[in-house]
């Protein structure tokens, strides 16, 4: 049973940067591929970046590319989400997802285990 978990939402100021985290358990961490997603109200799940099982990031959204990065740390069981000069438009709830296939997509679909999510909110 894989579990995920993710940590480190806030209030921010505009500019400002937060750093979120996620654990999964369960399973190899190695063997999965990571990503996150975000949701404001009333829009659909957008895909903000991933990391495939190598370690490298897939590309990021224009919405965020520049801004955001993620990382991995399979000793920790751990990806991050780094979010600098935040935007209020940034403001969402924000979900990790992971799977066991070798290559993250955008595709919401193509994740089996989600977090409950985190939100983030940026103050303008």
């Amino acid at each position: 049973q894989v579990q995920v978990v993710e940590s480190g939402g806030g209030l921010v100021q505009a500019g400002g940067s937060l750093r979120l985290r996620c654990v999964a358990s369960g399973g190899t961490f190695s063997s999965k591929t990571m990503a996150w997603f975000r949701q404001a109200p009333g829009e659909e799940r957008e895909f903000v970046g991933g990391v495939h099982r190598s370690g490298t990031s897939t590309d990021y959204p224009n919405s965020v590319k520049g801004r955001f990065a993620i990382s991995r740390d399979d000793a920790e069981n751990t990806v991050y989400l780094q979010m600098n000069n935040l935007k209020p438009e940034d403001t969402a709830v924000y979900y990790c997802a992971a799977d066991y296939r070798p290559y993250a997509t955008s595709q919401a679909s193509d994740y089996d285990y989600w977090g409950q999510g985190t939100q983030v909110t940026v103050s303008s």
